[in-house]
């Protein structure tokens, strides 16, 4: 009787004895597709950041085909559950992004645990061999939609909806600030935490909350589009963020800044392909189009239009930086000095608000 490894070998054999080469098995095999995975913080829906980053797996599936295969798990809490999640993708995944800061220490440590699976994740500082790290320099986009609300303020109030006092979020709420009160010195930009990343009813909450405080311009650090809806329904100047929200603000959202991962991600996972990939830290801005201007509602005045994009041009060719002294703190405390900017790894670690911010990091 043929035993099952008797079968086994046979068919080994067969092709050899046809003349088929051992090269072509190889080949067969190594047709199997390269396996990506991303895990996200919110709900794809259709705008958001989550929806920003899905928009890039889906530009990778559509640039390789049958040779990548890719999914995705949305609406993973940051904690315990993250690990747990980057865990099982790790077991059958070739390169794991995990897109939010709080997925930081969990993708670290599962990381150590499958050193020949890839990690790259998004917004964070930690690496490892097998372990990258990416972003976007936002607060530039920030800036020059601070200098948008500075122009279009009549009340000299802007109102922030913040998520989480981290260095992300503290970086655009002072660019927002420090463009703002370049164009217009008596602006003030008050801010309210909502203690998550997405969470449209809350938002919709600190908007409505901003809004009653004499705020005349709206802008969020949040997931959602509930921001641009409250603004459009008070008639109320918005600025939204990570996609372009003004479909939901036909008549008040003037842009949004937009954060581009597609480029980022059919460029990462060819390297992982192709066998070039190295662990790296990648923090891209205005010039390499990671971070980008929506188009303007056509209610944007054009010297404001042309402003911004000479502005624009500025922090591109590196004549204008956003965090450029002399800059102080709400206190009056000077950070940056007149004639200089602020470093990478201060701008990573910004734990102060600017003069010009009303609220509190903690």
């Amino acid at each position: 009787m043929q035993t099952r490894r008797d079968l086994l070998r046979a068919a080994l054999a067969a092709p050899l004895a046809a003349g088929v080469a051992p090269a072509l098995i190889g080949r067969a095999r190594a047709a199997a597709p390269y396996r990506a995975a991303w895990m996200y913080v919110g709900p794809v829906e259709e705008a958001g950041y989550t929806f920003q980053h899905d928009l890039g797996r889906r530009a990778v599936a559509a640039k390789y085909g049958d040779a990548v295969k890719t999914t995705f798990v949305e609406n993973v809490a940051e904690g315990a559950d993250a690990e747990r999640v980057i865990r099982k993708l790790a077991q059958s995944n070739d390169l794991v992004f995990t897109t939010s800061f709080g997925f930081m220490n969990p993708t670290v440590k599962v990381a150590k645990e499958f050193p020949k699976v890839k990690f790259e994740h998004a917004t964070g500082y930690k690496r490892a061999k097998n372990l990258a790290t990416y972003s976007g320099r936002f607060y530039e986009g920030r800036f020059l939609a601070g200098v948008i609300a500075g122009r279009m303020t009549k009340s000299n109030v802007i109102g922030f909806v913040g998520a989480f006092p981290i260095p992300e979020v503290v970086q655009n709420i002072n660019a927002y600030a420090i463009g703002a009160r370049m164009v217009n010195p008596k602006t003030v930009v008050k801010v309210v935490w909502v203690s998550t990343w997405y969470d449209p009813g809350k938002e919709r909450a600190a908007a409505d909350t901003l809004m009653s405080q004499g705020a005349d311009v709206l802008v969020t650090h949040t997931d959602s589009a509930a921001v641009q809806e409250a603004g459009e329904q008070r008639g109320i100047w918005t600025i939204g963020y990570d996609s372009d929200m003004g479909r939901y603000g036909p008549k008040t959202c003037l842009t949004s800044v937009v954060s581009d991962w597609a480029g980022y991600y059919v460029q990462e996972v060819g390297a992982g392909m192709n066998g070039t990939w190295k662990s790296h830290d990648t923090w891209g801005g205005l010039k390499s189009g990671m971070v980008r201007m929506a188009p303007f509602n056509k209610a944007l005045p054009q010297p404001v239009a042309d402003e911004v994009m000479a502005r624009q041009a500025d922090i591109e060719s590196g004549k204008l930086a956003p965090f450029q002294g002399p800059l102080n703190d709400q206190s009056g405390k000077m950070r940056v000095a007149a004639g200089a900017t602020m470093s990478d790894p201060d701008i990573l670690g910004m734990n102060w608000l600017a003069e010009g911010v009303e609220g509190k990091l903690g």
